[in-house]
């Protein structure tokens, strides 16, 4: 049998078509590059065995950043549409490409149906319009700084590619957040930092670490819903604790300590998801002394901590990390594609979540964790912070007037961050649910994230949480309106 002979792409700018693509144009860069590419093999424009563009040759021609190529051309060997052979580029490596060769095989079509762990909510890769999500535009967060950033850390010393990287998490990193906190909030050593995938893979490793199967959790209801479902994962039993306008209800609070005897309880303190309130000094003063009465651990869920106003309570900063155990995040500042949370918790709580993390997956990504730190030690990221903060604010005020328009009244007036949690409180009917809205709600291509997905009991009222980067969208307006209760 002939072996194919791999054709040599021309140079950028002497016979590559220069793609289609834009900013300006529907989906990300790297998505427009996979579309574009998989219809041109598809179509057979590009023949088997032809070879790519280099990743500079492409960027340069395409006026996109390497990081940007990159990332397409991965994507696409993992569709095996392209092959990678080390030292010669990447080829052309077959034609039948799954489905409409104008929906790439990796693109999420819109579901028919939603939950709370609905993977369009978290991917960013549904045409939907994602009202619903936890995420926000690229551009708000500072493209540029967080390109940057990785591009840095895609510049690793060569041995730093032996090993796995340190369990605790990326050193440098660590001494940062340890010094960042000590100065803002509490007195916390790097050897008290403990680097993880995010906050939810914190709250894994701490239920891991702290409960066995049968013990009574406490969380907010309304909370986070991923977490509710993660207590139950792991045989725990979560009781929720009335959280409003006002905060917690903590005279509930401390009956079901004495009726349950909790052993940790999961809080935001400040900018609480989905409410965006804040506890006061008073409660975080009454919370901590019912934990050392009922002998309970404190999960501080501090990852808006960013996006508040300076001097908000905080129950590490009060505790000392004896009882509290602190969790953070960049997922709020930074792009959550970098996925790199901590835990801040006492020396010998730590030296049990590092041997557990290690069991469940050794160590964390020191690549995200170098990125994240040329991110947040980069000279404009405190313009950056300042910038967003200002973006959000403005987002809050207008996505309460549009809701408004639309009789939709806030469950809660937030304090800050980037979510406005409001629906129709008098409206009971049984056969109307948040659930039911957010089902019609995706035929008319948008993402609802009704209030039952924050809820452990069955909710009364309908309500939904909105996203203040994208409530006023004209087709969400023209959806509530066509829907709103007469």
């Amino acid at each position: 049998m002939q072996e194919t002979v791999p054709e040599t792409a021309p140079e950028a700018g002497s016979g590559w078509p220069v793609l289609e693509i834009g900013r300006h144009k529907k989906g990300g860069l790297v998505e427009q590059i996979v579309t574009a590419i998989s219809v041109m093999v598809g179509s057979r424009a590009l023949r088997i065995g032809t070879r790519m563009p280099s990743v500079r040759q492409f960027a340069k021609c395409n006026g996109v950043s390497t990081f940007t190529v990159v990332e397409s051309y991965d994507r696409l060997v993992n569709l095996g549409l392209l092959s990678s052979r080390r030292g010669s580029g990447y080829f052309v490596a077959r034609h039948d490409v799954a489905g409409s060769p104008q929906t790439p095989a990796h693109a999420s079509a819109t579901p028919s149906a939603i939950d709370a762990l609905t993977p369009d909510l978290y991917s960013g890769v549904s045409e939907a319009l994602p009202v619903g999500a936890g995420w926000l535009p690229p551009e708000m967060y500072g493209e540029a700084t967080i390109l940057d950033a990785v591009r840095q850390a895609m510049r690793i010393p060569a041995s730093r590619l032996r090993g796995y990287g340190h369990p605790l998490g990326f050193a440098s990193l660590r001494q940062h957040l340890a010094g960042s906190l000590s100065d803002e909030l509490f007195q916390v050593e790097p050897d008290q930092v403990l680097l993880t995938h995010g906050a939810t893979h914190a709250f894994d490793l701490i239920l891991r670490s702290l409960t066995k199967p049968g013990d009574t959790v406490l969380v907010e209801e309304p909370g986070y819903s991923n977490l509710h479902s993660l207590i139950r994962h792991h045989g725990c039993i979560p009781v929720g604790i009335a959280r409003g306008e006002a905060g917690l209800d903590l005279d509930a609070l401390a009956l079901e300590a004495a009726r349950t005897q909790p052993k940790i309880m999961f809080v935001n303190t400040v900018l609480q998801n989905p409410l965006g309130t804040s506890l006061s000094q008073a409660q975080t003063h009454r919370l901590l002394a019912l934990a050392e009465q009922f002998d309970f651990w404190l999960v501080e869920d501090d990852i808006y901590r960013e996006l508040a106003a300076r001097g908000e309570a905080s129950l590490a900063a009060m505790d000392g990390l004896r009882r509290v155990i602190r969790v953070g995040s960049f997922s709020k500042t930074l792009s959550p594609v970098l996925r790199v949370g901590s835990i801040c918790a006492s020396p010998s709580l730590v030296a049990e979540l590092v041997r557990v993390k290690m069991l469940a997956g050794l160590t964390t990504s020191e690549i995200n964790e170098r990125a994240v730190l040329h991110a947040v030690s980069a000279r404009p990221y405190k313009r950056m912070i300042e910038r967003l903060v200002a973006q959000l604010d403005a987002g809050r005020e207008r996505s309460i007037d549009c809701l408004a328009q639309a009789g939709l009244a806030p469950v809660a007036r937030p304090r800050g961050g980037m979510f406005v949690s409001a629906g129709w409180p008098d409206v009971q009917t049984p056969q109307w649910n948040g659930k039911l809205v957010a089902e019609q709600a995706l035929k008319a291509g948008i993402l609802l994230s009704p209030n039952e997905f924050f809820m452990l009991r069955a909710p009364s009222t309908v309500w939904f949480r909105f996203n203040v980067a994208y409530t006023d969208h004209p087709v969400l307006q023209a959806f509530l309106q066509s829907i709103r209760p007469r």
